[in-house]
């Protein structure tokens, strides 16, 4: 069915209600520079003097605005209807992301604030709606902060080096949907391959009265298992098990190959009827280390990956539609790349689905602040444990990278205080998270860590080999000028990959609409031919060293002024993309 709201797929395929309304479309907007409206009452009745397309950001043209100038403080009103049979219901209002800080009041009414850019939050409103036509205002801070996390959204009005344009507001899906007089808030489900069964653990909202959950669990449509307790606490687990469908193959596993996916149906009833129904999914799939060898499913995997920073020209940070996620996620597969490294960024949830459904291995990785001081370690402690929590049940999802290049730790290498922060994010990984591996400061001076992930940005395949000819030198030096392992810290025969290398851009003479050059790593190539010649060495020779055990190329996508993409930011592959495949897979 065609309709005019964008973005009007449901956003959350992973935690679904089958009630629901999308808020997104045209909404009232207005700066507040001098920071008055809520002085001056702008949550009442005021008339703003812009209009803005949700959920794309007032600095994106598809918004309707492409405003470029900084602005920290902005406002959203629209109104919205309750339909008739919503009635005696709860009744949630969602936001899938806003940009930084936001304040919501409905019909006047402040009904409740959240911190973060990237994850998604809820308030109850059941009290304050009415069936029929209400009023939502939203007010949104977003300084120009380096405590918070802002991954690759620049500071500054001009994009500057491998940083750009900001997006600031409501940049997801908005939308309303009804629970019962209890509500599921968070599922997590664990596989287990080993003993053919899933550990699931299961959050309400309230404390349950006389109330008892079913799970009912499918493959393929076909019924699998079902299980039921009685809920006597607001957190309860269970387990239930999963049984091979003959005595030879094994259950159905999730892999890059055959992205196998289990639907879980999750009813909560009181007294027989029912008061909330969610569905999800998940995989049979384990993610472990053995020796130096990254294990799937207990067996070898080599990580071929690439760095994708989801940006678009006219959007920004906002996918511009769940066919675009789909169509960046099938280029990855045809170039011959079995996973994704998305770098700085938490992604909108439907890119988790389409690479949980086609079959990629994601690095799920937190968008860096750059000032290391108390409030940084509060705000990337909070949003990295929402983002752990929330794609909990991806199995694309194989590797959580809590820093990246010693961002917002610069003195990690030295420095017991930004060290001990590291190891608090590794642990706090694996208290959340203990079936998934942790690259905890990607790419150089190194701690604690399940992985050793270098960066290095050689210009030739050659110059790139010749520098592990002896690990053991390397790992106790630099890999590209900055010391592998920091101070204090050394390589315990952890699996080695190259996390970052390539970046090979075309020559041009065009610069940014920064004034900056448009720019590469290395030297820019003067044809395809050039470019595929110094690619194919660079690739060749990191399958060439036996002690790596998978790559990550950047990057995927042009992203303005930086314009080392094997696509342009359009989506135009550069080269042939036949090629690209065969030295990928050779």
């Amino acid at each position: 069915m065609k309709t005019n709201i964008p973005r009007p797929e449901y956003p959350r395929p992973d935690f679904e209600r089958e009630e629901w309304l999308n808020l997104n479309g045209e909404w009232e907007f207005e700066f507040d520079d001098q920071e008055l409206g809520e002085l001056e009452g702008w949550y009442k009745d005021k008339d703003f003097s812009m209009k803005i397309l949700v959920p794309f950001v007032f600095q994106s043209e598809k918004s309707g605005l492409g405003i470029k100038e900084l602005h920290e403080v902005m406002w959203y009103k629209r109104e919205f209807d309750i339909p008739a049979p919503w009635s005696g219901k709860r009744i949630f209002l969602n936001f899938g992301a806003v940009d930084y800080y936001a304040k919501v009041w409905i019909n006047g009414e402040y009904i409740g604030d959240h911190k973060g850019g990237y994850l998604p939050f809820k308030f109850d409103i059941t009290r304050f709606v009415e069936i029929g036509t209400n009023t939502v205002v939203v007010k949104v801070v977003d300084r120009y902060d380096t405590s918070q996390p802002r991954g690759k959204q620049y500071w500054k009005e001009q994009p500057d080096r491998c940083w750009y344009t900001a997006s600031s507001g409501i940049w997801q899906t908005v939308w309303l949907e009804t629970a019962g007089e209890v509500a599921l808030d968070l599922i997590k489900i664990t596989p287990d391959i080993d003993k053919s069964c899933a550990y699931m653990e299961l959050y309400l909202d309230r404390k349950p009265e006389n109330m008892n959950l079913k799970v009912d669990l499918y493959y393929n449509g076909r019924h699998i298992n079902s299980v039921q307790w009685q809920l006597n606490e607001r957190i309860s687990k269970q387990t239930i098990n999963i049984k091979e469908e003959d005595e030879i193959d094994e259950i159905h596993y999730w892999t890059p190959q055959q992205p196998n996916l289990y639907d879980a149906v999750f009813t909560l009833h009181k007294d027989g009827e029912v008061v909330d129904v969610v569905k999800t999914y998940f995989g049979m799939r384990k993610i472990s280390v053995k020796d130096d060898m990254v294990l799937l499913n207990n067996k070898p995997i080599y990580q071929r990956l690439i760095l994708d920073q989801g940006y678009w020209p006219e959007t920004l940070l906002t996918p511009p539609s769940d066919e675009a996620i789909k169509y960046d996620l099938e280029m990855t597969k045809k170039m011959g790349f079995n996973g994704v490294r998305k770098h700085q960024k938490i992604e909108d949830p439907r890119f988790y689905y389409w690479a949980d459904k086609l079959g990629l291995l994601v690095w799920g990785e937190m968008p860096s602040a750059y000032n290391f001081n108390s409030e940084e370690i509060g705000n990337i402690t909070t949003e990295y444990r929402d983002f752990i929590n929330r794609d909990y049940n991806h199995p694309s999802i194989i590797l959580w990278v809590p820093l990246n290049e010693s961002w917002g730790v610069r003195n990690i290498i030295s420095d017991s205080k930004q060290q001990n922060f590291g190891r608090m994010l590794y642990y706090l990984s694996k208290a959340e998270d203990p079936s998934r591996l942790v690259s905890t400061n990607d790419g150089w001076e190194q701690v604690i860590s399940d992985i050793n992930a270098i960066h290095d940005y050689a210009a030739e395949g050659s110059e790139l080999a010749r520098k592990f000819q002896d690990p053991e030198v390397l790992f106790n030096g630099s890999a590209a000028s900055r010391m592998v392992y920091a101070y204090g810290e050394e390589y315990e025969g952890q699996p080695v990959l190259i996390t970052e290398f390539g970046g090979i851009a075309f020559a041009v003479d065009t610069a940014s609409s920064s004034g900056e050059r448009k720019w590469g790593y290395g030297y820019a190539v003067k044809d395809e031919e050039d470019f595929l010649r110094r690619f194919a060495g660079l690739v060749k020779a990191i399958k060439s060293i036996p002690l790596i055990k998978g790559f990550c190329y950047t990057q995927l996508t042009d992203v303005m002024q930086e314009v080392n993409g094997l696509m342009t930011i359009d989506r135009k592959m550069k080269v042939d993309i036949e090629i690209i495949r065969k030295i990928i897979l050779g």
